[in-house]
């Protein structure tokens, strides 16, 4: 009996110190999780025996239980690597199967798909609908997450954004006979006070400069009998673009008068029609004729029609104190993008983005979680399979619930402490050492025994 007590011991000391082993040797593994070696005493109970005398028979492996704390992001320059920040794990679908993973290495192959060294694809619930931003996700089924590399089309400007202050005490230009200007003339500053540009976007992605001129209208003859005064509160304000055809005559509707109250504020009792809609016929009225359209598009009529028409929101103009300033001038269209990148949020939203400024919204990270995590089946390569011990999976987003954030352009590192794990080995090898005495020591008492003469 002492040498089978021995030998229990000398081999649940050699699991231990392949579990120690194990954990060292996986010190620099992404997602690893270390193992520990659980043991349990061994009693040969008979049936009538008295328990209070009964002496254990060894030792034996109880388990071999993983523990799943965090462990520290290391930061890298891939936006693909992600990390978990908490609990649950990454959905990998392996030709139809399903393993999960805390090691967030991913890749692109040949195809577009992201994948793991394995080649298996990372789950992610797809948009509702592709290549914009203001989208949701079917939470109710899970995709292969796969990157597009195609470029993001254009889109014509709809709606300009123009804040600014007008002078209050602004004088109104006068002409040679010194009578106040009341029609804009863009090649002569001297028919107009202020202007500002902004780039504007064809349907077809062509940048075009739309520039906004600000004429202070006045009253009077010049003379001195009937001197020019200010047209209280009252500016006419006129809106082009770049590229008009000599001799072609501009849409009325790109001429407007505006008022201001004694606030400064716009008067949107005088001022009417807004927002202003100036309309740019590009057929037939500017150069370069490409069969491009700009503007809004009327959704009412089938199929929708370009209107040509640009709504300007002057919503936000004043006419305040001395100094012309513009705080805001802003548009809502963009010319063709060639993809820069990939980016995932800590939401686990995955974004394509582009040299336009746009970005797209290609998928979003699905985690899994389990009630017993101790109870996966480890299936070697950072995978995990799913067993009747673990639990059925929960599915949901990261940052919900009990699943962890997503950080991307990092990795999780074992959650291996070496220095302890040093100790164990040191540890491991005395109890093997000490295990290995009492079968000695067993050897020598059988030894005398049997020179008992």
């Amino acid at each position: 009996m002492p040498f089978r007590i021995g030998l229990s011991g000398l081999q649940a000391a050699a699991a231990d110190l392949q579990v120690t082993g194990n954990n060292i040797a996986n010190t620099a593994t992404v997602g690893f999780k270390q193992s520990r070696a659980e043991f349990a005493d061994v009693y040969a109970q008979a049936y009538g025996g008295i328990s209070k005398t009964a002496i254990g028979s060894g030792v034996r492996l109880g388990a071999t239980t993983q523990q799943f704390s965090q462990g520290n992001i290391e930061y890298t320059e891939n936006s693909l690597d992600l990390a978990i920040n908490g609990q649950g794990f990454f959905v990998l679908n392996d030709d139809g199967g399903r393993s999960y993973t805390r090691a967030g290495q991913f890749q692109v192959d040949r195809d577009g798909f992201v994948v793991n060294s394995n080649g298996q694809h990372l789950q992610v619930y797809p948009p509702n609908e592709t290549g914009v931003t203001d989208t949701t996700f079917n939470t109710g089924t899970l995709d292969d997450l796969k990157l597009e590399f195609g470029d993001n089309a254009p889109a014509a400007t709809e709606s300009v954004d123009a804040a600014m202050n007008l002078v209050s005490d602004a004088m109104p230009p006068v002409d040679s006979k010194g009578a106040p200007i009341t029609v804009i003339d863009v090649d002569d500053p001297n028919t107009f006070n202020y202007s500002t540009s902004v780039t504007v976007y064809d349907s077809l992605g062509t940048p075009r400069t739309m520039t906004l001129y600000y004429l202070k209208l006045g009253t009077g003859t010049g003379t001195v009998a009937d001197p020019v005064k200010s047209t209280p509160g009252e500016w006419k304000v006129y809106a082009e673009l770049d590229g008009l055809i000599p001799g072609k005559t501009p849409d009325a509707s790109q001429t407007k008068n505006i008022f201001f109250d004694s606030n400064g504020n716009l008067d949107t009792t005088k001022t009417t029609g807004l927002p202003w809609k100036p309309k740019f016929d590009l057929a037939t009225n500017y150069l370069p004729n490409n069969g491009a359209t700009i503007g809004y598009v009327d959704t009412t009529k089938t199929p929708p029609v370009p209107t040509n028409e640009v709504s300007i929101d002057i919503a936000d103009l004043t006419q305040y104190g001395t100094k012309y300033s513009v705080s805001d001038l802003s548009q809502d269209g963009f010319t063709t993008g060639r993809l820069t990148g990939f980016d995932v949020d800590q939401t686990g939203v995955v974004f394509a983005r582009y040299s336009n400024g746009q970005s797209g919204i290609l998928g979003k990270v699905a985690l899994a979680n389990f009630k017993n995590p101790q109870g996966l089946q480890q299936l070697g390569d950072n995978n995990w399979a799913e067993t009747f011990a673990a639990g059925d999976p929960t599915f949901g987003d990261p940052g919900t619930s009990n699943l962890g954030l997503i950080q991307s352009g990092g990795l999780e590192a074992a959650n291996v402490d070496l220095a302890e794990e040093l100790v164990s080995l040191i540890t491991a090898q005395r109890n093997y050492q000490a295990n290995a005495q009492t079968i000695s020591t067993a050897d020598q008492i059988t030894q005398t025994i049997i020179n008992i003469r």
